[in-house]
């Protein structure tokens, strides 16, 4: 329950800080369907996501008015701080998109300047196309990012919050290579690693588990399977704790047994990726300049061809099916460094060809001087004994 995760005073300040935002892009209206902005501006916590819904934010001091389906509404009343909860549907079918015009038209917003958020995943194109012709003209931008712009600088009670997943995070990777053992499945071992996850005050993360094994190492991003674990087979783990949904990343290398001397070298080259990427990361940088010293560190290697993946982004509280927001450290990046926002930092190198490859993934506080590594978990290359 959210709301209860903040005092009153930090929703009200964001809550002014986004009508202060809706009015500098000269709109009257933002229409909120994010779920993440939802969370953030007035504590809702429902997978209610699945259907169309829209939180109606005023430029001006209006109340925060919810629309949602009828199954989710008591929720929104008891857990949320919206100031009207209005449902659809419920007992019989309704086309939500017929209700929300009903009430965009008792609030007068036609002839408004309006402007409407658009994530990937949450709105669905029927209802995006639906709303372009209902709002015609009074449609005249598309700000996703106004909301999640503001959110990226994470406040002392956020940032709380991402250490506690963090403490959660080093104690399921300890689950994770303690249950690495030959004949042992990959889903053997994600099972511990979720079962630690959630006994020690974890939501569900926003996104699944990252773990391959053996000759499935050249998967960048691949899922758990039932493969069993083989001595020497080499392994890659990542895998987020939300403590609040306020999420932490962890990413390791293990090996069951001795490592080849493949392996070792990728390994290496990650991992002196990831520290040049580190020491370049302070508040006022531009992102693409750790970014630029991982990719020097990997093409002085010349592996610059298997750098497949964005050297890192900014991460916060997520829903499935991701936890990322909008920084990202890759090449035409024109975002820059706060103090005060969470990064992950993950450079890769991936050699499908070779069936191989390393990552290591963790998260970072920046600093007015640097950054800080939320994990205490080693970065090493871990070495399974068999």
């Amino acid at each position: 329950m959210s709301r209860h995760d903040f005092s009153e005073h930090e929703f009200a300040d964001r809550v002014r800080r986004t009508r202060q935002a809706i009015g500098t892009a000269e709109l009257d209206w933002l229409l909120v369907i994010h779920p993440m902005s939802m969370h953030w501006l007035i504590g809702a916590e429902t997978k209610s996501y699945q259907a169309f819904q829209c939180l109606l934010v005023s430029a001006h001091a209006a109340p925060l008015i919810m629309f949602t389906r009828e199954s989710e509404r008591c929720e929104f009343v008891e857990d949320t701080l919206a100031d009207e909860t209005i449902g659809w549907g419920g007992a019989e079918p309704e086309n939500p998109l017929e209700a929300f015009d009903r009430l965009i038209r008792r609030l007068g917003l036609p002839g408004t300047r309006i402007g409407l958020e658009t994530p990937p995943y949450y709105l669905h194109p029927h209802h995006y196309t639906r709303l372009r012709t209902m709002l015609g003209d009074s449609l005249v931008a598309e700000p996703s990012n106004l909301i999640a712009d503001l959110k990226q600088v994470k406040s002392p009670a956020e940032i709380a919050l991402v250490r506690e997943s963090a403490r959660i995070a080093d104690r399921a990777m300890e689950a994770c290579i303690g249950a690495v053992a030959e004949g042992r499945s990959e889903l053997e071992i994600a099972a511990d690693v979720y079962h630690s996850l959630l006994s020690s005050g974890s939501s569900l993360p926003a996104s699944v588990m990252n773990l391959v094994t053996g000759e499935r190492c050249g998967f960048s991003h691949g899922a758990p399977t039932q493969r069993r674990m083989r001595i020497g087979d080499p392994g890659n783990v990542e895998f987020g704790a939300a403590f609040k949904r306020y999420t932490k990343t962890i990413g390791r290398q293990f090996n069951l047994g001795p490592p080849s001397s493949r392996v070792r070298d990728l390994y290496d080259i990650a991992r002196a990726a990831f520290d040049a990427c580190l020491g370049e990361m302070r508040d006022g940088v531009p992102a693409i300049v750790p970014h630029e010293a991982a990719k020097r560190v990997i093409a002085q290697a010349g592996m610059d061809r298997y750098r497949i993946h964005t050297t890192g982004y900014s991460i916060g509280a997520g829903v499935a099916p991701a936890w990322g927001e909008p920084l990202n450290m890759y090449g035409g990046s024109r975002d820059i460094l706060r103090t005060g926002m969470v990064v992950s930092v993950e450079p890769p190198v991936f050699v499908p060809e070779e069936r191989l490859g390393a990552r290591i993934i963790d998260n970072v506080l920046i600093t007015d001087t640097g950054a800080e590594l939320l994990s205490r978990y080693p970065l090493d290359l871990i070495v399974v004994p068999t």
